[in-house]
């Protein structure tokens, strides 16, 4: 049904992964489909991509994280009944299967097989910031309206102080020009221009 539906249409295509994960095998089918496809392969994250999910994210030609996407991963798990010898055939299964899973971890993230085994015995959880730094993601997810409007709305402080600051001069100016009788009982207790002036020269700097 996936390999349908990838295939229905051509170009690039996004793909949305909110997954805790699932059947290892299907997710090598998505993966191995999705590296094999013609076109663009942008993964994004939007919740969550753990266990056989972080997988399939490896096939992207980019992959981002949402700023509170998580990715995890860990060793493959099964169920097995049996006696020793069946027990002992399901943990050779097990190892074959995490080295499966560590070819595509490499191919992405070009972290050594041992770091990556170590990482995958911890069980290693990842927000956007670790995923980005240790490879498994290359970008975080961002709101392209903002990143456009923003610079619409910026400006400078320091230029709307000194475009005030103009405004007053030139109106200290005007008045300092004019000749204005000025009583005396305001002459006690009123400033010079020149004194105005002086104080408006101080908040400038």
């Amino acid at each position: 049904m996936f390999r349908e539906e990838l295939n229905a249409g051509s170009g690039d295509v996004i793909v949305w992964i909110n997954s805790p994960g699932g059947d290892c095998v299907a997710a090598s089918q998505i993966y191995s489909m999705l590296m094999d496809y013609k076109g663009k392969v942008t993964i994004k994250i939007d919740g969550i991509a753990a266990s056989a999910a972080s997988v399939i994210a490896m096939a992207g030609s980019e992959v981002l994280m949402a700023p509170t996407a998580l990715m995890m991963i860990h060793n493959p798990m099964t169920m097995a009944f049996g006696n020793h010898e069946d027990m002992q055939k399901a943990i050779e299964m097990l190892d074959e299967v995490k080295e499966s899973i560590i070819n595509a971890y490499e191919i992405k993230t070009g972290q050594s097989r041992a770091k990556l085994a170590h990482l995958m015995d911890a069980e290693t959880w990842m927000n956007a910031n670790k995923a980005i730094e240790l490879g498994f993601a290359d970008g975080i997810l961002t709101d392209e309206k903002v990143a456009v409007d923003v610079p619409a709305y910026a400006f400078s402080g320091k230029a709307a102080e000194n475009s005030l600051f103009s405004k007053l001069s030139a109106k200290a100016k005007t008045i300092n020009t004019a000749p204005v009788e000025v009583p005396a009982e305001q002459a006690k207790t009123g400033r010079s221009v020149d004194e105005l002036m002086d104080r408006l020269n101080l908040i400038k700097y």
